[in-house]
């Protein structure tokens, strides 16, 4: 895990704010440049898409996370962020540190596992905390955002590209377990979005649901709020496109506040599903 909490360390320690997202670009470009064949495409305002070859010729699989932490520090927030590794967890502002750690390692097993191409899909702004409570701390008052606009703007460049995956994942992480370990699943967006899923998506959604959960048994399948609720709606506004949006998250205790910790065993259990999940995509 030595390699995977340095990049957790170094993540966590950028200021990436709400709105403020271009703050860590240039990290993720530099930990991209060790994926071998990646490119970068920067997508209006703040968000990131990256694409990574794969080793089989079949769809590419979009991994997600947000960049985008909540600002606990006030107006004078530290050049850099407190981080902490006991051996057991991470602490630090660890959403959504863990979940873009955790889709750059995937990219960077990406060139010797036989994964698909993978598509990263960074996102701005897919915290709401912000806007709620202390809009006076965005860019520009937060105005012209919203809750889910980094998630909406990158789907619209894909379609827009002719760049849609076979599925998406999004890496985040949940308050359902309190402070025990575990890993969630959710899969249907719909009970949040109001949109009505055509048979392709729900039968896609079925079976990487069954896939995951036949890798590990013991995922906590529920729903929640974030980002896979956006991707899922707006990839699908085509009823035909069917593609799947999921969301697996490690547990996150003390949430949305300073020293957010993630357990280093439940992340190298999402890497673990993933991976496996990955080799197995057709």
């Amino acid at each position: 895990m030595d390699d995977i909490i340095k990049i957790i360390e170094k993540i966590a320690a950028v200021p990436s704010f709400s709105s403020y997202e271009d703050r860590l670009h240039p990290l993720m470009n530099e930990l991209l440049e060790k994926v071998p064949g990646s490119e970068l495409y920067h997508v209006p305002d703040n968000n990131l898409v990256a694409a990574v070859p794969g080793n089989r010729d079949v769809k590419p699989v979009a991994l997600t996370a947000h960049l985008d932490k909540i600002n606990h520090f006030g107006e004078s927030p530290p050049d850099r962020l407190p981080f902490h590794d006991d051996g057991t967890r991470v602490t630090g502002q660890m959403d959504n540190t863990a979940g873009l750690a955790i889709c750059i390692w995937l990219a960077i097993l990406a060139e010797k596992r036989s994964f698909p191409p993978l598509y990263l899909l960074f996102s701005e702004m897919e915290e709401s905390y912000g806007l709620k409570h202390h809009p006076h701390l965005l860019k520009n008052d937060g105005k012209g955002l919203h809750h889910g606009i980094g998630a909406e703007r990158i789907s619209r460049f894909l379609i827009s590209e002719n760049m849609l995956p076979q599925a998406v994942i999004t890496v985040d992480t949940t308050p359902l377990f309190k402070e025990k370990k575990g890993v969630a699943l959710y899969s249907e967006h719909w009970n949040f979005t109001g949109c009505e899923p055509g048979d392709p998506e729900k039968k896609r959604t079925d079976v990487v649901r069954n896939q995951l959960t036949e890798i590990d048994p013991d995922l906590f399948v529920s729903n929640n709020t974030n980002d896979y609720l956006h991707y899922g709606a707006e990839l699908n506004r085509d009823k035909s496109a069917g593609i799947p949006s999921l969301a697996i998250e490690p547990a996150i205790y003390p949430y949305h506040t300073i020293n957010e910790a993630v357990h280093l065993e439940d992340i190298a259990r999402v890497i673990r599903i993933l991976e496996r999940w990955l080799e197995r995509t057709e």
